[in-house]
């Protein structure tokens, strides 16, 4: 083989290797992010940091917290069940840290759909979701698509307010321990609502007489007020079995990524991990190039030997 030979082949393939690691970086970059580590705050269900007060016969699971305030009351006739009340002690100050981290991890997640307007009568697929003051009123529907790591965020820079009766709820293996509602001031949840996953507001956090949480209550630096509420820990699935969901009118989900088409709104979503695999897209581009590469030497070599 000629020096030129030798040349051409480095040439041929820098450039494959060149194209087949921009293209492996440019995937790794769209895969969506882990879940927000809630830290040493996982185990609360209400987190304050001046007062918790409960009016009735609220059922919290899971531990009661406040710090730097010392105030909780209500308990009773509020009743705490597998947890701890902690009031300004170690452990609800290792909390409160573990929830700034928290918060601050979920605001800083980059946005994969602007939202606006009523959240209700909607299906959303995974996905961060960004909005000024985020209102629900009506049903909320999050669908996983069949994947219990599915993860939805919610930012809200200003107020969250839920109405009366307002729901969210949860389809096709979507787990209330993947839900975060970043808050960035204060969120309200309406009489007899159902919320579910992990509310992180920076002020306070009020629930309505006989709203239901599953999931979590976690102010920064205001009060949880509670009223005759009932909490349930938020759980994930172990296995997932896809289901099919019509009718209703609300919108439906457009699988693979892409839009979600609700009504008369369309929300995007975080780029689909599914399809052809990124590492296999690699070992093909490369193995190209190598073919390419060895073609035209082959070819260089042949003008080579008969001039």
């Amino acid at each position: 083989m000629t020096a030129s030979s030798h040349r051409l082949v480095g040439v041929a393939l820098g450039a494959s290797l060149a194209l087949a690691l921009s293209f492996a970086a440019t995937t790794s970059a769209a895969a969506p992010e882990g879940a927000v580590g809630l830290g040493a705050a996982g185990s609360y269900a209400v987190l304050a940091g001046s007062t918790v007060t409960n009016t009735g016969p609220s059922t919290v699971n899971g531990d009661v917290g406040v710090s730097p305030g010392s105030a909780v009351t209500g308990f009773p006739p509020g009743l705490v069940s597998n947890g701890t009340i902690h009031a300004a002690d170690a452990e609800a100050l290792a909390a409160k840290a573990a929830l700034t981290t928290a918060f601050n991890d979920a605001a800083g997640r980059s946005s994969s759909a602007q939202i606006t307007g009523n959240l209700g009568e909607r299906t959303l697929i995974p996905g961060v979701y960004t909005g000024g003051a985020l209102q629900l009123s009506g049903a909320l529907t999050l669908d996983a698509q069949g994947d219990a790591n599915a993860l939805f965020v919610f930012q809200a820079s200003s107020t969250l307010i839920t109405a009366s009766s307002s729901s969210v709820s949860l389809i096709n293996g979507a787990g209330a321990c993947n839900v975060y509602w970043q808050v960035g001031s204060s969120a309200t949840l309406g009489t007899g609502s159902v919320m579910v996953g992990t509310v992180m507001a920076l002020t306070s956090i009020s629930a309505g007489t006989n709203a239901a949480i599953q999931g979590r209550l976690l102010a920064q630096t205001g009060a949880v007020t509670l009223d005759s509420n009932t909490f349930t820990r938020a759980t994930c699935a172990e296995s997932v079995a896809t289901t099919t969901v019509g009718g209703g009118g609300g919108g439906t989900t457009t699988p693979g990524g892409g839009t979600t088409a609700v009504g008369n709104d369309t929300e995007r979503a975080l780029p689909s991990t599914g399809g052809v695999d990124g590492t296999s897209v690699f070992i093909a581009l490369a193995l190209a190039g190598v073919g390419g590469a060895m073609v035209l030497v082959t070819r260089r070599a042949a003008r080579d030997v008969t001039s």
